[in-house]
């Protein structure tokens, strides 16, 4: 299937919000809160991986279960046409945990997790030393609200 011409519809978005939800779900679960067929959904989950807008299935943690490592936001200048290889670069981090392009200012915004400080400061060094990037600026995230 055709990734560009695949529109999740209605269906699939509520499949994808219970998702959020419980992300361990059964198919028999999901049937009867959707008010679906079973075969339903598994034909609508296996579309949504085959076309790639589901990427995988995930489990989501307490927010105090690691709470000793070092959450920051940072807002990245990319010069010129280098913002694809910028981006996979980036990806390349693991402790870049989501990465968005934005307008304004800045091109891009990076969500970045490290297990310590040390860690967090050796990310911030290997981000600046990425070619075609010219600015950045980070903000650690000390509590949510």
């Amino acid at each position: 299937m055709n990734i560009a011409k695949y529109i999740p519809d209605d269906l699939d978005r509520r499949i994808i919000a219970h998702l959020r939800t419980d992300g361990r779900a059964s198919l028999s679960k999901l049937a009867d809160v959707l008010g679906v067929a079973r075969g339903t959904v598994q034909n609508r989950l296996d579309r949504l991986v085959d076309t790639g807008t589901l990427l995988g299935f995930t489990i989501r943690v307490r927010e105090d279960y690691d709470a000793q490592t070092v959450h920051a936001v940072m807002m990245i200048e990319v010069t010129g046409k280098s913002t694809t290889q910028v981006i996979r670069r980036l990806r390349g981090l693991p402790e870049v945990y989501s990465l968005h392009t934005t307008n304004g200012n800045w091109d891009l915004v990076a969500n970045i997790r490290a297990a310590s400080l040390s860690d967090f400061d050796r990310v911030l060094r290997e981000v600046r030393m990425i070619d075609g990037i010219s600015n950045s600026e980070t903000s650690l995230l000390l509590s949510s609200v």
